[in-house]
């Protein structure tokens, strides 16, 4: 069992395993007992789930400042923190398309199932080649810091805009390339039909199946904000790929939590950019003032208290909102 105790990139193999393992159980208790059949799931259902997801989440990072001590397990949880509210910003986009393809919500969570396990895979092959390109060139984490100021002035500029699914460059190369449905076909995402063309059998890809697709895009895109993000906290691999992957997890349950109250985060937007900005600037804020880098306990409270303000300020601006704003946001 020495093979247990081996560094692989930093920590002992037993401790990714032991987070692999934790995983896979998750994994197989939400595919295989709680969702094995596509049906719609309740906002109730959504919370509980939601809780369950984010209450794991810190327990891990308790875990973590238990095996690794305080500053370990106060970078987690800066990166958790992070991590779940540039996902909260990714369900609006997956709603938008959503309703771009008026997939019904029985069917959705399909696609993000398949996104999820898409987003582990991906995740872990970007903060990889991160981890190594920073091993090596360390002066790489004051381009992802350029790179989060600039990115979250740009999203403070145009919080107030949409994404428009329709103009992606990606959709339109699939649906002039490829043969598309004129229609949902149930929860398939490939069909075998006729041909109106020729009256011989062919596959089809449904819209469906291109909301796949376009949720795996809006991934990658946010992946390029949030693993530069995250290495800007923290360096250790461990802890970027954990406090990555456990607010994923919970991503679909979050979605069909919040999906119907979109509208009520008005300020989200603009708390996130200011977060972006602010973990990028402590990098060359630590240097100004010759530390090896800020606190973690001060990235921590800074972070949730933008955020909580965003939160906070958002509830109470749209407190009247008008409860059409959620029907519409269902559809």
């Amino acid at each position: 069992m020495e093979f247990l105790f081996i560094d692989l990139l930093g920590k002992p193999v037993w401790m990714w395993l032991t987070f692999v393992v934790v995983v896979l159980v998750l994994l197989a208790l939400d595919l295989g007992v709680l969702h094995k059949d596509s049906r719609e799931i309740g906002i109730k259902e959504s919370f509980a789930l939601s809780a369950f997801y984010i209450a794991l989440g810190l327990a891990f990072g308790g875990w973590i400042w238990y095996q690794s001590g305080e500053q370990a397990g106060l970078e987690y949880l800066t990166g958790f923190v992070v991590e779940k509210s540039l996902a909260m910003d990714n369900i609006f986009v997956i709603a938008m398309i959503f309703g771009y393809f008026s997939i019904p919500r029985a069917y959705q969570h399909r696609v993000l199932l398949w996104g999820i396990l898409g987003v582990i895979v991906l995740r872990g092959i970007m903060i990889a080649a991160g981890a190594a390109i920073v091993e090596n060139y360390s002066w790489v984490l004051y381009l992802f810091a350029a790179f989060l100021i600039i990115t979250g002035i740009k999203m403070l500029l145009t919080a107030d805009q949409e994404y428009d699914v329709a103009s992606n460059p990606v959709l339109k190369f699939l649906r002039k390339k490829l043969p598309v449905t004129d229609s949902l076909r149930n929860e398939k995402f490939l069909v075998r039909e006729t041909d109106p063309a020729t009256g011989k059998l062919k596959t089809f890809i449904t819209p469906l199946f291109l909301a796949l697709v376009m949720v795996e895009l809006a991934d990658v895109i946010f992946a390029v904000d949030s693993i530069p993000a995250i290495f800007a906290i923290t360096t250790d691999p461990y802890i970027v790929y954990t406090s990555n992957i456990f607010a994923i997890l919970g991503l679909r349950a979050l979605y069909f939590a919040l999906s119907a109250l979109i509208h009520r985060f008005a300020y989200l937007k603009y708390a996130l950019s200011v977060v972006l900005i602010f973990i990028g600037s402590k990098i060359f804020l630590a240097d100004m003032l010759g530390l090896a880098k800020i606190p973690p306990v001060v990235s921590l409270t800074v972070t949730i208290g933008i955020l909580a303000a965003g939160i906070l300020g958002s509830l109470w601006a749209t407190r009247n909102a008008k409860p059409e704003a959620e029907a519409e946001a269902k559809h």
